[in-house]
């Protein structure tokens, strides 16, 4: 990818998300708090589009992620090391008409115990935004269409059901596809889905019968109870206040939130009860981050340098005690 592509990706996401940033208030809250062992782990190419979007911990120790700008898929060893696994078709446009960016991402990863990665792409065109399978030493292959005028962002998996569910950042809507692929059913297009301007529902995770879901617009954590049947239920309010937010993990500590707040450029950890606390700032290595994955006590997060272009990385640290 040429600089000057660079250029004019990194251009479009700062003016698109410009006017999220005036809106977000500085942080008052201490970076004293869990996290310890704090380290930037690895170091990513900006000019070769390497922004890392999103991330999945596979088996063997090592971790899965997308390349945003890149549309690639690559994985990091455990010594920081990173191998292009995949690289997604470019749209034969060049992806001018992706919705909001401009530009083709790869965004959402997950993964399946038989070591299958699938991967969210948004392009704005028919042809290749969808859901996208990766197996070990075959093509990547679309095995879900989803609507070109939308962005499909944030991927979670329910083991217990086989089903995917995918969040549209533009069309606030939540998705479910089988593992197997297929036709995308809309599961939930409730209005606290919804964008105010930039983009609205954006990371997922399923946790405790439900499917927890993020809105960066409105600054909310949402849980929509998975109903029998795989209906959707109501969605509730878990968190407020929190404009930027990105994609989340679970810390194993009930409902405890570690979540990614990119045009804040912290990570904060959300209790149960909807209240936060920044654990993590620029001063820590991070360059508008994205996503946050957990092993254990392993806390790895992902930042993508989108509005900073300075260091895109993957930064490293360990879940210790409550403060």
């Amino acid at each position: 990818m040429s600089v000057r592509s660079i250029k004019l990706i990194m251009s479009a996401v700062a003016v698109a998300a410009a006017t999220l940033a005036a809106a977000v208030p500085a942080d008052a809250t201490s970076t004293a708090g869990p996290l310890t062992h704090v380290r930037v782990a690895s170091h990513f190419d900006l000019s070769a589009g390497q922004m890392p979007e999103n991330i999945t911990l596979l088996p063997d120790g090592t971790a899965a992620v997308t390349f945003a700008a890149g549309r690639q898929v690559a994985r990091v060893t455990r010594q920081g090391t990173t191998h292009v696994l995949a690289t997604l078709p470019a749209p034969a446009d060049g992806g001018v008409d992706t919705p909001v960016l401009g530009f083709p991402l790869a965004t959402g990863i997950a993964h399946t115990s038989d070591g299958t990665l699938y991967v969210l792409y948004a392009t704005g065109t028919a042809d290749l935004t969808g859901l996208w399978r990766l197996r070990p030493a075959q093509a990547p292959q679309r095995i879900a269409a989803l609507p070109a005028g939308g962005l499909p962002n944030g991927l979670a998996l329910d083991e217990r059901s086989r089903q995917f569910y995918i969040t549209d950042s533009v069309l606030g809507t939540v998705w479910t596809v089988p593992v197997t692929g297929g036709t995308p059913r809309a599961w939930s297009t409730a209005p606290e889905l919804a964008s105010t301007g930039f983009l609205g529902a954006n990371g997922a995770k399923v946790h405790g019968g439900a499917l927890w879901v993020t809105n960066l617009d409105r600054g909310t954590v949402l849980r929509i109870p998975i109903r029998s049947g795989n209906r959707a239920g109501a969605p509730q309010v878990k968190a407020s206040g929190l404009a930027g937010i990105d994609d989340f993990a679970f810390t194993g500590r009930g409902d405890e939130i570690l979540a990614a707040r990119n045009a804040p450029n912290t990570v904060v950890r959300i209790r149960a009860d909807g209240t936060s606390t920044t654990v993590l700032d620029a001063a820590d290595g991070l360059q508008n981050p994205t996503s946050v994955a957990l092993r254990g006590n392993d806390v790895y997060v992902l930042s993508a340098a989108y509005t900073t272009a300075t260091d895109p990385n993957l930064l490293r640290a360990l879940l210790g005690g409550r403060p």
